[in-house]
């Protein structure tokens, strides 16, 4: 899986806006249990001898981010299970939904967003429109406390935060969800040592920024929803996402061609260490485990490996033409590959036409640890200008599945004009096409809501992995809402026409608790 949410553990929105008797400031207020936040600038509502009144509202809220509360999971701990991939390789987005209202929308503006430097408390407030929810300097946050009779730390009032991890989103018209990248600084609360030791996860503050609001105008009202709204897909969260892809090309191995260049006509190749139903690194630590040599030779033969190792072309990993060994890597626990490039008469240099099957073995030098086959193809450019139309189905789609599942989905993909003839269709099962460029998108039915939309993007958190059963994905099913119905969609990239193909089937299941 590509993707994980973690939901908000705590938010608040805070305020010094004036009550609507237009003589008491709601300093004191809290909304910490309201379904929806708040930021809003609003200029001069009453005037005085200092001036024009400014009043303000601001977000807090914070995630599981190094550690929890009941019932979720940090982010950390999911990096340290490997569920989460080590820095460098995710990106953690804030996300944040539009919650249509009734009053003046603020357009054309921009929300910065802060670390938090010091600890708050989130209330049981409700009331967003008289601010009669008054904490008394009991429990929960507001524009004047952080908690109880604690003010806030380095700033007199409206919350502490840091000037350093910034970020800005924009909205130009108003009703815009907000999505950030906000890396560094998860990155930041998980770092545990060295020169960038972490600093603690107190959240964030989510506020206008300064030069709008010292400016003679108003940005009236931007409203969320907030981590207790009802709606599933509405609440605050952050979002992890990560290219997962494995890219085992052993069931579309081509031969090299003039038609390629160098790294089109390299093929890698995968080694699945299952253990009892488990992936597990080769014991052998000093020669393979995970930072140790394995190597691939090629072998012809029928049913089985027969004669002398094959000799390989440079590229990849063989080091220089004539090598026996391609020299493999750890990819993560149990896994393995090797990149290599194959010329048909390298490989058969005494036959008229190239080899229909290999076989390759992986070792150590000394034992060898797995034989499996390779039926290589041939690049062949084409004399008009082809339409990719494809038949999809997914093999192993359930009806039902549970959100403490995570499910791997396969597919089986044909051309749709595959048109055989007699004899192929009497010797041979229909080919699976693999798609080197696919996405999936969820869907609830009942709306056609994007539980999960496509990642097409540079994050590529929703394409879908190959091997030499086809193309396949893992979806864990946390993600989704019990008791409805979904909609898998699929997606094909096609490079004629530089644009990404929406495939016609949907693929029906329901979430269960």
């Amino acid at each position: 899986m590509a993707i994980k949410r973690y939901i908000a553990i705590a938010d608040n929105t805070i305020t010094n806006a004036y009550e609507s008797n237009l003589t008491f400031r709601g300093t004191g207020s809290n909304m910490g249990a309201a379904d929806s936040l708040e930021v809003f600038s609003l200029y001069g509502q009453l005037s005085a001898s200092t001036g024009q009144s400014n009043e303000q509202a601001r977000i807090l809220i914070k995630f599981p981010v190094s550690s929890s509360v009941s019932g979720t999971t940090s982010i950390l701990a999911d990096r340290n299970a490997s569920k989460v991939p080590a820095s460098g390789s995710v990106k953690f987005y804030l996300k944040m939904y539009n919650a249509e209202h009734p009053f003046t929308l603020a357009r054309n503006f921009q929300l910065n967003i802060h670390p938090i430097s010091s600890s708050w408390q989130e209330g049981h407030g409700l009331d967003m429109e008289e601010y009669k929810d008054i904490t008394y300097d009991g429990e929960g946050s507001n524009w004047s406390r952080r908690f109880t009779s604690n003010s806030w730390v380095t700033a007199s009032a409206g919350g502490d935060y840091r000037t350093t991890y910034q970020f800005t989103a924009s909205f130009p018209d108003g009703w815009e969800d907000l999505s950030v990248d906000v890396t560094p600084a998860v990155e930041r609360w998980m770092q545990a040592s060295g020169t960038a030791k972490h600093f603690t996860n107190h959240g964030f503050i989510i506020k206008l920024l300064d030069s709008q609001i010292s400016a003679s105008t108003s940005y009236y009202t931007k409203k969320f929803f907030a981590r207790s709204t009802e709606f599933h897909f509405k609440r605050p969260v952050i979002e992890a996402r990560w290219d997962s892809r494995t890219k085992d090309q052993r069931g579309n191995f081509y031969y090299s061609s003039s038609l390629a260049t160098a790294a089109d006509n390299l093929n890698t190749i995968y080694l699945y260490n299952y253990i009892r139903g488990r992936l597990v690194d080769i014991p052998n630590s000093s020669s393979v485990g995970t930072t140790g040599s394995i190597f691939v030779s090629l072998y012809s033969g029928s049913t089985s490996p027969t004669g002398a190792k094959l000799l390989l072309p440079a590229g990849g990993g063989v080091v220089s033409a004539a090598d026996l060994n391609v020299t493999g890597a750890w990819v993560k626990t149990g896994i393995y590959s090797a990149a290599m490039a194959v010329t048909g008469a390298t490989v058969n240099p005494s036959g008229s036409t190239p080899l229909t099957k290999l076989f390759d073995v992986w070792h150590d030098g000394a034992t060898q640890y797995n034989t499996s086959s390779i039926a290589p193809l041939s690049l062949a450019a084409y004399n008009n200008a082809p339409t990719f139309e494809y038949v999809t189905a997914v093999t192993n789609l359930k009806s039902e599945y549970t959100r403490k599942e995570s499910a791997r989905f396969r597919l089986f993909v044909r051309e749709k004009n595959w048109n055989p003839n007699i004899y192929t269709t009497a010797t041979s099962t229909i080919p699976n096409q693999t798609i080197v460029s696919a996405s999936y998108k969820i869907i609830r039915l009942t709306d056609e809501l994007e539980a999960v939309p496509y990642g097409t993007g540079s994050d590529l958190s929703t394409y879908l992995s190959y091997d030499v059963s086809g193309n396949y994905f893992d979806l864990d099913m946390a993600l989704l809402e019990t008791d409805y119905a979904y909609g898998l969609k699929l997606a094909y990239y096609n490079s004629s026409i530089a644009a990404w193909i929406e495939q016609p089937e949907t693929f029906k299941f329901r979430v269960e608790e």
